[in-house]
């Protein structure tokens, strides 16, 4: 049966989760990649915080595409979440509850999410026009210099996504693999 959650995702309902669930999401979601990952990291081993509220929040592996007039983003699919890999860990034992992406993740990142209580969502990668059209609102709140790798405000509405790895280390990809 598919679920609706909404933001920011709690920890009982992110435990609640079971990998292979189909979910949709709505509510406001960060957007950040390699380049952002790494910026965040190194400040947070300076002492600094991070660009947003990391708990309880869900980050969106993903570089939009530059948006045409009318609309709110360009082409937004997820990217490979195993180049994020090194700095999640720190994210999640700060209280991250969500990632959406594409593709495995590492033992470690698996072993912070089932200590943590957090989940790993996939997003049907090649289909980034149709996920733009969940996403509502959107403005860079951090590294604009990084363009499209800038981190993004999203408010997306009924975000179309699969639980690939549940809070208890059940992985979608170790299933069907």
């Amino acid at each position: 049966m598919d679920k609706v959650i909404t933001t920011p995702l709690v920890k009982e309902i992110a435990e609640k989760l079971t990998a292979g669930e189909q979910v949709y999401i709505t509510g406001t979601i960060y957007s950040a990649r390699d380049a952002a990952h790494k910026r965040m990291y190194e400040a947070i081993a300076r002492g600094e915080d991070p660009p947003f509220p990391i708990k309880n929040s869900i980050i969106y592996y993903m570089g939009p595409s530059p948006a045409r007039p009318e609309q709110v983003i360009g082409s937004a699919g997820p990217t490979t979440a195993g180049r994020m890999d090194k700095y999640t860990p720190v994210l999640l034992d700060m209280g991250l509850m969500g990632m959406i992406g594409k593709g495995t993740r590492s033992i470690e990142v698996i072993e912070a999410m089932k200590r943590n209580g957090a989940v790993y969502f996939a997003a049907p990668p090649g289909a980034g026009a149709l996920l733009s059209k969940c996403i509502k609102k959107a403005r860079v709140i951090a590294y604009d210099d990084l363009g499209t790798e800038a981190v993004h405000e999203l408010y997306v509405e009924g975000f179309p996504a699969v639980v690939a790895i549940d809070a208890k280390g059940n992985n979608l990809y170790a299933q069907i693999g």
